[in-house]
């Protein structure tokens, strides 16, 4: 289910920090504080639209029972008494997702926007921008899930198609291999005779692993010790026929160390990508942190719409096997602390550090990143190894 917070992205630390973000009616502090006037009795938003007091007349407080306590009475425009309009959205999203989870059948645009009580169009926008995913793509990723636990705990597939709530098997197969990323009969077996090709390389985090099937990379794992990357591959896709990549493959290792060296050039391959609905909202939302930026847990699970899922959002980081192209690196705690990272902290660090030096000397040198050519000296060394080693 989306939840959406009203808790601000920046620190609003000070007083001088609080009257800036009054000045400038700063959306992030909306939720943050509510400042209050001396010479009125009235308390607001930062973000309401009257005209602001002098410096001298304001003072803030944490928030409106506090203003409250303090003497001061709402202010009858911003309301801040009440569920700003972040809260609002998010309550309105999370009654549409309710309807999704529950509903048999997908429900219908109209029928979702009815249940949010917000316009066809303007609920459209605002689901999209609270889950990251339209109303339509939200619901055939609670569908694939269903699909994933009725085929685990069904006798036939026939059973778990009509549990997952596909009205006809033909529907169901039609889009089986999006939603699985393989056939239903092949999910059920593990990806027993799936083919996936893998090759080991070296760089300057160590040892990494590649791996992809027909869809796209799968797996992209760092460490120090490479038979113990193998090994850990293998135990993940213990029932799919693992290939070594060969020569046309070590391009794709080579284009995974290369941006470890250079994060300018960019990670442009397909990826073939499997989780759970959540997990998979957690995996986009770090797609989309730039390179040289960080967020905390919580500023991820607010970009999600889901504020008070920190601990499933920080699992959902642990659970991603893409190293890079999925950038769990760039989440850090709160305080800017570096936390648990599933190939090691001092790595999480050097790709922060070694981003943020990259996009920080952006132009200085007045060269692209895509002339630079780094790849030829990334030291790749692909190893060939049996998949039964």
């Amino acid at each position: 289910m989306k939840e959406i917070t009203t808790e601000p992205l920046a620190i609003f630390d000070s007083d001088e920090a609080k009257w800036a973000a009054v000045l400038a009616r700063d959306a992030a502090a909306d939720g943050a504080f509510v400042y209050a006037v001396r010479t009125t009795g009235i308390y607001c938003r930062p973000t309401c639209p009257s005209r602001r007091p002098r410096r001298e007349n304001a003072e803030f407080h944490a928030d409106a029972a506090a203003a409250e306590r303090a003497g001061y009475r709402p202010c009858q425009r911003c309301r801040p008494e009440q569920a700003s309009l972040i809260q609002r959205h998010a309550q309105s999203v999370a009654r549409a997702c309710r309807l999704i989870e529950t509903s048999e059948d997908l429900p219908s645009l109209d029928e979702m926007a009815q249940a949010a009580g917000l316009s066809r169009f303007h609920f459209h926008r605002v689901f999209k921008s609270a889950t990251g995913l339209t109303p339509k793509a939200y619901a055939v990723a609670c569908r694939a899930e269903r699909a994933r636990q009725a085929l685990a705990g069904r006798e036939t597939v026939t059973e778990a198609i009509y549990d997952a709530g596909f009205n006809s098997s033909g529907r169901f197969y039609s889009g089986s291999n999006k939603m699985l990323g393989m056939t239903p009969q092949r999910y059920r077996s593990g990806g027993e005779g799936m083919e996936i090709r893998f090759a080991l390389g070296e760089c300057s985090l160590g040892s990494i692993l590649v791996a992809a099937s027909d869809k796209g990379i799968c797996a992209i794992s760092l460490g120090n010790d490479p038979e113990a990357l193998l090994q850990e591959f293998q135990d993940r896709f213990s029932s799919a026929n693992l290939v070594p990549g060969g020569e046309a493959f070590d391009a794709w290792v080579a284009r995974v160390v290369g941006f470890v060296e250079a994060p300018g050039l960019g990670l442009a391959l397909p990826l073939d990508i499997r989780g759970t609905a959540f997990q998979q909202r957690v995996w986009q939302a770090l797609t989309e942190i730039p390179v040289g930026n960080t967020i905390s847990y919580k500023e991820l699970a607010e970009r999600i719409g889901s504020p008070q899922s920190v601990r499933a959002v920080a699992r959902a980081c642990a659970s991603n096997t893409i190293a890079l192209a999925i950038p769990c690196h760039r989440v850090v705690r709160s305080d800017g602390a570096l936390s648990g990272y599933r190939w090691g902290v001092e790595r999480k660090r050097a790709l922060i550090e070694r981003e943020r030096q990259r996009e920080a000397g952006k132009g200085g040198s007045g060269k692209s990143s895509s002339s630079a050519s780094v790849i030829p000296a990334c030291g790749v060394r692909s190893r060939k190894v049996d998949s039964t080693t």
